[in-house]
């Protein structure tokens, strides 16, 4: 029996009402804004598998994340903002941002380097979070879009650029592949000795940006030990055993379980906000770090990455005053965030891993974050 072509329309029409809609994409416009002397936009990244994730060169951020569920239905998973306003007038939430120069927090917001001691602005408490004041998560780096899934980010961070030594250039490549990962790979060298620890600072929930709290997600985390720390979040500088703690992740465990346990680290981070010390094969580079399941979509989120650290947050500070995407508040506990990385403080902690870097170097980190359903 022929198919007339009434029936091929009638087919048509019937597959267009009955299929999941896409949510729709950031407005271009709304990002087309001149910051300190520089032009913002927005940019976007495809895979042949319609994932579809946006990016802005203000702080080189993810603002949005298409991800499939187990029945193909596509919903956003990253925090972000529907234009730049938002971004200019948060406080301090760093949503999707690339961090640096020094991601995380150095106690007291000094360091030095041989005989030479630097200040830097103490934004957190008395101490340094995530660059400083104006770090690399408030400044416009130059984009150039190599292919429809690709785009290459550089910043010039001047000598003592919010108390750091030292010209550095970055060079930092978001890419996304038709396997669904999104792999961020950074470059850095610097022309006096100085210290770095980039990372991602994207906020996931499984179920949707804004779509409840994330403490039925269920994580797993490839970590023996982790890195006490003290009334400030600040590392002791001494490695304890996950064993028989609140963060214990190595078999997968609902968020939620511990999240409100009478431990003492626990109650210094008023939820979880630490850093893990990865278990790593020496002979392998990029490696599985964490994953994350939420069960009614079936997303399943890994993360890869080469570096010793990742920092597991659980949206503790979160009050609900950042209004988001599609009017959404971003509350308390709404939001995870797993940031590769050397651990916090390492400037003044020598048996930490080193975050040093000379200007005979290069530094170089991968992160991936994978998407898949089961």
């Amino acid at each position: 029996m022929k198919t007339t072509f009434f029936q091929l329309i009638l087919l048509v029409f019937i597959i267009s009402c009955t299929s999941k809609p896409v949510p729709p994409t950031i407005n271009p416009q709304a990002y087309n804004q001149v910051v300190d002397g520089k032009q913002v936009k927005i940019f976007t990244l495809k895979n042949q598998k319609g994932m579809e994730i946006t990016v802005t060169n203000f702080g080189g951020r993810i603002v949005s994340w298409l991800v499939p569920d187990k029945k193909g239905a596509m919903e956003d998973v990253v925090f972000g903002f529907d234009s730049i306003n938002g971004y200019l007038g948060a406080k301090d939430t760093y949503f999707g941002a690339a961090v640096g120069r020094y991601g995380n927090r150095i106690a007291k917001g000094e360091f030095a380097i041989g005989d030479i001691q630097y200040k830097l602005a103490q934004n957190n408490g008395v101490n340094s979070l995530h660059g400083g004041v104006v770090g690399f998560s408030k400044k416009v780096w130059d984009v150039v879009q190599k292919s429809p899934a690709e785009l290459n980010l550089k910043l010039v961070s001047p000598d003592m650029d919010e108390g750091f030594p030292g010209e550095l250039n970055v060079d930092m490549t978001y890419r996304l592949t038709n396997e669904n990962e999104l792999i961020i790979q950074y470059e850095a060298k610097c022309d006096k000795p100085t210290v770095i620890n980039l990372t991602n600072h994207s906020f996931f929930n499984l179920h949707g940006a804004g779509n409840g709290t994330i403490l039925d997600h269920q994580l797993t985390i490839n970590a023996d030990y982790f890195t006490p720390i003290d009334s400030t979040l600040i590392p002791t500088g001494e490695l304890a055993a996950v064993e028989n703690t609140p963060f214990d992740f190595r078999n997968t465990t609902t968020i939620g379980s511990r999240i409100n346990s009478d431990h003492q680290q626990i109650k210094y981070g008023l939820g979880y906000d630490i850093n893990f010390v990865l278990k790593k094969n020496p002979d392998l580079g990029v490696q599985l770090a964490a994953s994350v399941y939420e069960p009614q979509s079936g997303r399943l989120l890994e993360v890869f990455t080469d570096q010793p650290g990742i920092q597991f947050y659980t949206g503790n500070f979160l009050d609900g005053k950042n209004i988001g995407k599609k009017g959404k508040a971003y509350g308390y506990r709404t939001g995870l965030c797993l940031e590769t990385q050397h651990f916090p403080n390492s400037p003044n902690q020598p048996k930490f891993p080193t975050v040093e870097l000379t200007p005979d170097q290069v530094y170089t980190h991968t992160c991936i974050y994978k998407f898949s359903v089961r």
